[in-house]
């Protein structure tokens, strides 16, 4: 099988000839390790080098978009993935100011500014200085959620905004399945007037994530006319301890808008697919079953969600992932031997996993840990 109709084979409850593999995310020196090059993938370390090309010119900026595009989908194949990740993270913001060669400055229309620097060890690029900034407010949203419903309907998205997707698809398109974005539903359960809003104005809520619905949409059309297949929407909302927000919000708030999402991608003849970290038992009727999701990314099973379980309740649902991030940082190479094949075996049980890396692949993994974890995935897939 071609490892495109071997996600198309388990999508349909099929069985592979082999089980399907996916990591969702690589540091850019896991990566670079492996291919032997510095390799253009990653997190905040992505976002710095984009700065560094704005600053540079017109040339160096496609040349970063370039390398880009063409390390994710080695990336890819270097790993026998059967689905790729076509893009990492990006901020297309043109700095003002190059303070160092790891640190930026920005400033906004509004007159904020905002001074980011690089952490080369741990890739991440983090916000050093900053005008004043009063914290969100309850009293802010009704001006937040405005500006998203003006910006939902301006917004006229076309092929040329998911040129990544454009290329994996001329790339390899005949041989892999592509991991598309498109759908985004997500109320922001890191800022606390958001939370407070869901109790005392969730009609509020109800338009904030109606315009990400508008957009959603919009986005769907383009892509599945694109002819992509898997669509990866979502939003984090929950830790190991359980969801950030009451599975009565999840029901009355977000419930509706996934159930639209999903109902418009079958329409379309594709699948809806949600990520999140974190135990989601809560919220798993709304999520698994009423919302009409054909699967879950950024799968945890060390925040407690057990994929027998969870295939025999739902037996329909797609899981992605499995493998924890953290055993590949800590754990030895006899840990993670034995969590990659326990995961291949629930995989191979419930015939309804991708298997791979729930979350990214950390800058500070030993490289043994993950060689014994690609050795072993390929000798018992």
């Amino acid at each position: 099988m071609k490892p495109k109709e071997r996600i198309e084979a388990l999508f349909a409850g099929q069985k592979p000839d082999k089980l399907p593999v996916m990591h969702m995310s690589f540091s850019s020196r896991v990566a670079s390790e492996i291919l032997g090059r510095e390799a253009y993938v990653g997190g905040g370390i992505q976002q710095w080098r984009e700065a560094a090309a704005l600053w540079n010119g017109p040339d160096a900026h496609a040349e970063f978009i370039e390398w880009t595009r063409r390390d994710a989908l080695d990336i890819a194949k270097a790993c026998g993935h059967d689905m790729v990740r076509p893009s990492y993270w990006r901020d297309k913001r043109k700095p003002v100011a190059q303070i160092d060669e790891y640190t930026f400055r920005y400033e906004a229309p509004d007159g904020s500014w905002e001074v980011k620097r690089l952490d080369l060890e741990m890739e991440l690029y983090n916000t050093v200085e900053h005008s004043p900034r009063a914290p969100l407010t309850f009293e802010d949203l009704e001006a937040a959620v405005e500006k998203e419903e003006e910006a939902a309907e301006r917004y006229v998205p076309t092929r040329e905004t998911f040129a990544d997707l454009q290329y994996v698809l001329d790339e390899a398109g005949g041989e892999m399945a592509i991991r598309a974005a498109g759908p985004w539903t997500c109320i922001p359960a890191d800022e606390p007037a958001w939370l407070e809003a869901t109790l005392l104005a969730p009609e509020l809520v109800a338009r904030y994530l109606d315009a990400q619905l508008a957009v959603s949409l919009k986005n769907i059309e383009v892509v599945t006319g694109m002819g992509m297949k898997y669509l990866f929407g979502g939003g984090d909302f929950a830790a190991n301890q359980g969801p950030m927000y009451s599975p009565k919000v999840f029901h009355e708030l977000m419930l509706p808008r996934l159930k639209r999402i999903s109902e418009e991608c079958r329409r379309r003849g594709t699948h809806h697919l949600f990520g999140t970290d974190g135990n989601v038992w809560a919220v798993a009727d709304d999520l698994y079953g009423a919302s009409g999701i054909s699967g879950h990314y950024e799968y945890d099973r060390r925040a407690g969600m057990d994929p027998i379980e969870v295939h025999r309740r739902f037996p329909e649902l797609v899981m992605i992932g499995n493998i924890s991030s953290h055993t590949l940082h800590t754990g030895t190479v006899e840990d993670v031997v034995r969590e990659t094949r326990e995961c291949l075996d629930e995989a191979a049980e419930t015939g309804r996993m991708i298997t791979g890396c729930s979350n990214i692949i950390i800058s500070q993994t030993p490289m043994e840990n993950v060689h014994a974890m690609l050795d072993a995935i390929e000798k018992y897939r």
